[in-house]
């Protein structure tokens, strides 16, 4: 598994602040808790990391991950009832933005809540048809 020691160790740090603050808080509390546990464990990481959005090769906006831990695993913070589809994007998308292949969703609601999203950056690799072949394509 891609960055398998990491994970354990950013879970881990999930789960000491999980078993300590339970559910109900804010997500800007337990943010405050993981910059903690994340430290206390070793792990190197940057808080609300840009993450660039283009289109048409412009920038258009950023997204802001909640942590990037060792420049190589993407790390977002709900505190939510339940996980759902759009949280599960949400990390995609901040993958698609970047060089990084594996993120971590983690959600301190009533049952705690891990998700692993990895996507390789060779699928990230989309070929874009031009808008005058695929007229002609009829795409």
């Amino acid at each position: 598994m891609k960055h398998e020691e990491l994970t354990e160790k950013i879970i881990g740090a999930f789960y000491t602040v999980y078993n300590e603050l339970g559910a109900g808080f804010l997500e800007s509390v337990y943010e405050e808790a993981m910059v903690i546990a994340l430290a206390e464990a070793g792990v190197r990481f940057h808080r609300q990391h840009p993450v660039p959005v283009h289109f048409h090769g412009k920038r258009v906006g950023d997204f802001r991950a909640d942590f990037v831990a060792e420049d190589c695993v993407v790390v977002e913070l709900k505190a939510c009832s339940m996980l759902e589809k759009s949280h599960e994007a949400q990390v995609i998308n901040y993958l698609r933005g970047t060089r990084i292949e594996v993120g971590l969703l983690l959600n301190f609601g009533p049952k705690p809540q891990i998700r692993r999203i990895v996507l390789d950056n060779e699928r990230k690799e989309v070929q874009a048809i031009p808008p005058s072949s695929a007229a002609k394509a009829g795409l």
